[in-house]
């Protein structure tokens, strides 16, 4: 009573709940399951579903599971007609070389920054759970919605331009 007349509350605020990292075998079964029905959630994800620590969850999955994350690839999707595009750039740098003796004062050094407006999925945050390397791929499309900014570095200058 007397707690309740002076913090009018009857919790004991006194030890704060924490997470205790415990391992327990029904713990990693339940881990288990969850990566075997969803490999690609998140850590912190996965630790609030479960009820874990995200610490306790990390140690379940490397040391118990033998698990490792792994990161997605982005690989840009090659249209048909590509490689022919490429060999004629190629051949098109070998004339320009042979033709114009300081085309290397040409060269541009450049840099893009995309801002799409569809769905992307950053990679940074994508993680497979996995004993092995998947060797997940994810094909894009080549030209989808964003804003890109771009900026070159040559011999006569800088250059920057939005699209």
């Amino acid at each position: 009573m007397e707690r309740f007349r002076t913090t009018f509350t009857l919790i004991d605020n006194s030890h704060p709940q924490r997470c205790r990292p415990v391992r327990t075998e029904e713990d990693i079964a339940t881990v288990e399951r969850s990566i075997e029905e969803d490999p690609n959630e998140s850590i912190r994800h996965r630790a609030q579903e479960l009820d874990l620590c995200p610490s306790t969850l990390w140690k379940i999955l490397r040391k118990d599971l033998d698990l490792r994350a792994y990161k997605i690839q982005l690989v840009q999707e090659l249209k048909p007609n590509d490689h022919q595009e490429r060999r004629g750039f190629v051949e098109w740098a070998q004339n320009e070389i042979a033709v114009v003796p300081d085309f290397h004062k040409r060269i541009l050094f450049s840099d893009e920054a995309h801002f799409w407006f569809n769905g992307y999925v950053n990679k940074q945050n994508c993680r497979i759970s996995s004993k092995a390397n998947p060797q997940v791929y994810v094909e894009t499309p080549l030209h989808p919605d964003k804003l890109t900014v771009w900026c070159a570095l040559w011999a006569g200058g800088i250059i920057l331009q939005k699209r």
